[in-house]
């Protein structure tokens, strides 16, 4: 589907931003510092689309679900028109990864029916379009790990029949399916993986390959029919990391029509917080490498703005650790996974601004704030 035929029919009224990290309301036009850029003019007309968030944080301690007035609020004036939500459970002690998909699929099921004016489930292209003529947000169910399926290839389907949209083929470590980018070795796509890869395909399901090792990424732009996602990653050009990708792969993800997601992580520098700086360094690097029709922005982070306040560096360590017993943690994930200048709900509308103060035109803007994850969605979904 065209770009244009998402865009809203009918005049929006500009919605009042936040002052970045305050919860302050601002007029539209004005900004809190001398330093913020002069506000790109379209992003209330545009497809917005994180390819790797959600309405709260997730890997933080915060508040969770049944959504809040406040989290509904910020979704609402966040101007975003569709997310990667990721919906996969893991093995535990009260059920298997399998089980605790389904939970998880169900609870956020029940918070589209319980908010119907500020969120849409995702099953197509059409109901993005249906998402940003209404002013709501589509949630689009994906995992970032195939172990709920691994022992049985037919749950593939199960999971689509609920709404599965997106699959991240590993998290990290290794699966059945593939290898993961802290493994110490990548052997690539098992044979299980390639077969989960085709029924991915014939399904109409987006093959991710973000937290998957160099070879298992290679291996999976070339196996998959149609073009693949890098849904949440960097560049490593710019600031090498493991759950970063080198130019090979972002080049032949580019070739064979795929997007990648520039996330908003510690990952894309080398010590304290990320800037906003370093987020538009790796964008820039990465249309530079990819070509203005596959860069994207996957932000790994929640619309509602984190609040880092109280007890919050105490509870983060406490999550930290666990991830890290647990081998899952990548390297600076002690570092809060945010961008203290970007920690807003209409933080894309911010890195739009700073696209435009750099120069980038109002053509390549929009396709990196979601026109281009929406053109792969409307090639791979059935």
């Amino acid at each position: 589907m065209k770009r244009r035929d998402f865009v809203r029919m009918a005049g929006a009224a500009a919605i009042t931003p936040l002052v970045p990290g305050s919860g302050i309301r601002t007029a539209r036009g004005t900004h809190p510092s001398a330093s913020h850029p002069t506000p790109w003019p379209g992003y209330d007309d545009a497809i917005v689309i994180d390819a790797l968030s959600g309405p709260i944080q997730f890997n933080i301690p915060q508040e969770g679900l049944p959504l809040g007035p406040t989290a509904l609020d910020h979704v609402r004036r966040s101007g975003v028109t569709g997310v990667n939500l990721t919906v996969n459970g893991r093995d535990s002690e009260t059920g298997s990864a399998y089980t605790n998909s389904v939970a998880r699929i169900s609870q956020w099921l029940t918070e589209v029916e319980a908010n119907p004016e500020v969120l849409v489930l995702v099953r197509g292209v059409a109901d993005l379009h249906q998402a940003k003529e209404r002013g709501a947000l589509g949630l689009i169910l994906g995992f970032q790990d195939a172990v709920p399926f691994e022992n049985d290839l037919r749950l593939i389907d199960d999971f689509y029949a609920r709404g599965l949209r997106i699959v991240q083929l590993t998290y990290n470590v290794q699966n059945r399916i593939g290898t993961g980018c802290l493994a110490p070795t990548d052997g690539g796509l098992t044979a299980l993986g390639r077969e989960a890869v085709a029924r991915m395909d014939d399904l109409g399901i987006l093959v991710d390959l973000s937290h998957c090792g160099s070879r298992t990424t290679l291996d999976g732009i070339l196996t998959s029919a149609g073009p693949v996602a890098i849904t949440h990653s960097g560049c490593n050009t710019i600031f090498r990391h493991p759950r970063s990708k080198d130019d090979e792969a972002l080049r032949l993800l580019a070739d064979r029509g795929g997007v990648v997601g520039i996330y908003l992580m510690p990952f894309l520098n080398a010590s304290g917080p990320p800037t906003a700086d370093a987020v538009l360094r790796h964008i820039d690097h990465a249309l530079s490498v990819c070509g203005e029709d596959h860069v994207g922005i996957g932000s790994d982070q929640g619309i509602v703005p984190l609040d880092v306040s109280g007890d919050f560096q105490e509870r983060f360590v406490e999550v930290s650790t666990q991830r890290s017993a647990a081998g899952i943690a990548a390297p600076r994930e002690d570092t809060i996974p945010y961008v203290p200048e970007l920690n807003d709900a209409r933080k894309l509308e911010t890195i739009a601004d700073l696209m435009a103060a750099r120069g980038h035109s109002s053509r390549v803007i929009e396709k990196v704030l979601g026109a281009n994850f929406a053109r792969l969605f409307g090639e791979v979904w059935r």
